[in-house]
This record gives structure tokens, sequence and C-alpha cells, in this order.
């Protein structure tokens, strides 16, 4: 059974959809990332929904939720209040979330306002500190070739970084850091006219590696401890959200579980799927 529609929220209407909402485990509810991206990527993940409600929507400003222009509401307190005006609407007074890259900032965030209710949290490629994200892409970088770092810098230090050569070798740094797949999921693709990079910039900046928007500074890694549910940190061997940053993450949280994805970067719900939902799957139905 599959439920689709839209809830009103803070700024406008984002749109949603439920498979199995009838299940007999705890919901998901999957927050994407971006910011300003959608949920597309992660339709995979239905698939979960053998086992319990999965709950998908694309958060306000992007995907097939209302596009509103005042700038002003892409911030994450706002966000972290639609995810709240959401679990409402829907009568989620049980949950577990499940948060990918920007995903996994929101869902900290909402965590450490306190909500009751809420089974588990799975980080899935976690960005818990912008600070430290950023470090780590200047690290990654540091593994392309010269020529590639150059461009990069060059580009952002003249603020050019919406240059054809910048834009090639961002995908360079894409095709090992972001998702490994030779050839490219022509799918995957499709997927792009879903997203916002106003909301993107407006919160992180206009390049991945320097980060500018008012996610700046972003640090809650001196809070995890407060979150006190169980916790899953994934990421893949070659992900931009590192292995050493994701495994220190589940090191602050009271019981968190680590995995890593081998042959993933920061995709390995695409990447390494059947691997994905595997991991996932039992680690909620451990929880359950």
């Amino acid at each position: 059974m599959h439920e689709e529609g839209f809830i009103e929220v803070t700024g406008g209407k984002v749109w949603y959809e439920i498979y199995n909402k009838k299940g007999a485990g705890t919901p998901v509810i999957i927050l994407h990332g971006g910011p300003g991206s959608s949920c597309y990527s992660l339709q995979g993940l239905k698939a979960l929904a053998e086992d319990r409600p999965v709950i998908f929507y694309d958060q306000l400003g992007c995907g097939r939720s209302e596009r509103p222009t005042d700038t002003t509401l892409w911030k994450l307190e706002r966000f972290v209040e639609e995810l709240a005006q959401i679990r409402g609407a829907l009568n989620l007074n049980k949950v577990h979330i499940l948060g990918h890259s920007w995903g996994t900032t929101l869902a900290a965030a909402y965590c450490l306002t306190k909500p009751s209710g809420v089974k588990s949290v799975i980080f899935s490629s976690p960005c818990l500190s912008a600070p430290l994200w950023e470090e780590d892409q200047r690290r990654n970088l540091k593994k392309l070739p010269q020529e590639i770092q150059e461009i990069i810098l060059r580009c952002e230090e003249s603020g050019r970084t919406d240059s054809k050569e910048y834009q090639e070798a961002t995908l360079e740094f894409n095709k090992n850091f972001v998702n490994r797949m030779d050839p490219y999921p022509e799918w995957l693709k499709q997927g792009s006219q879903y997203r916002n990079p106003e909301v993107y910039n407006i919160m992180w900046g206009p390049s991945e590696f320097t980060v500018l928007g008012n996610l700046k500074n972003f640090d809650c890694t001196s809070q995890l401890k407060e979150i006190t549910c169980p916790t899953l940190f994934t990421c893949g061997r070659f992900d931009e959200a590192t292995p050493e940053s994701t495994e220190y993450f589940s090191r602050l949280t009271n019981n968190g579980k680590f995995h890593v994805f081998e042959n993933s970067a920061h995709m390995p719900y695409v990447e390494e799927p059947e691997e994905f939902l595997q991991v996932v799957g039992e680690y909620l139905k451990s929880v359950d």
C-alpha cells in the first residue's frame, strides 16, 4: 500500500509518501541529503517496507515540495521544526530516523530538541561538524592529481566556482568520493531536476570544499552524548564522510554502532544496495 500527499509546514507545503502504511514494525522516516536535494536517489530504501512503514518526504524548497521565494526559510531550525510538523501530521508517535549526509545534520539537531518516541537514529554518511567535514574534504582533495587540486583551489579563490573547468574538476572528485559507479546510473542523472541549488548555496555555499553558508559553524559533536537512543553510523570506505570521522562520531554517542561499506563512496545505498538494505534492515529489527 502506497500513499502520497502534502503536509502544511512553516513556509509552505511538503510532499511525502508512505509505503506499507499498516506495516507491523516501527515506522522509519528518511531524511534526504542536500540541503536542497530530494529523496529521489533514496527510493531504493522503500524495500525496507517489507517490515515496516517507510516515509519519504522532500524538504521544503526542493523535489516535489513547494519552492517558496522567502530565503529566510533556509535555516537548520526551520527544517527541524518541519520534521516535527511532519511527525505530528502523520501521527508518528514512535519512529526510527534514517538521515543521509545533510539529513544526519538535521537528524542530530532534531534529536537534540529531545523529542519523544525516537527509537533509533541511523546516521548514513554523517556530517555532524561542518569544520571537520571541510578538513576531511581538504584531505580527500590531496588524494587527487595535482592539477585537479590546483583548479579547484584557484577557482574557489577567484570566485569562479561556476566555471566549466571547476565543474569538470569537481566531477573528478565526485567519481572518487561521492559515487564510484562506472558508468554512472542513468536514472540518477534524472534526479538533478529535483534539486534547488539556491537552498544549498544559502546553507552550505557555492563549493563543497569550503563552507560559506549559514551551516558554517555547525558542530554538534560535544552534544552527541545527549542522544540516548540506539544509533548506527555508516559510511563508504571512500566516502566524503570519512570512516575516521564517522567512527569518531559513533564513539561520542552512548550506544553507537559503526559499519563501513567497503566498495562505496558517499552513496552506499546505490553503490551497494543489497548490503545497505541488509545492514539497515537488521539493525532496525534488532531495535524494534
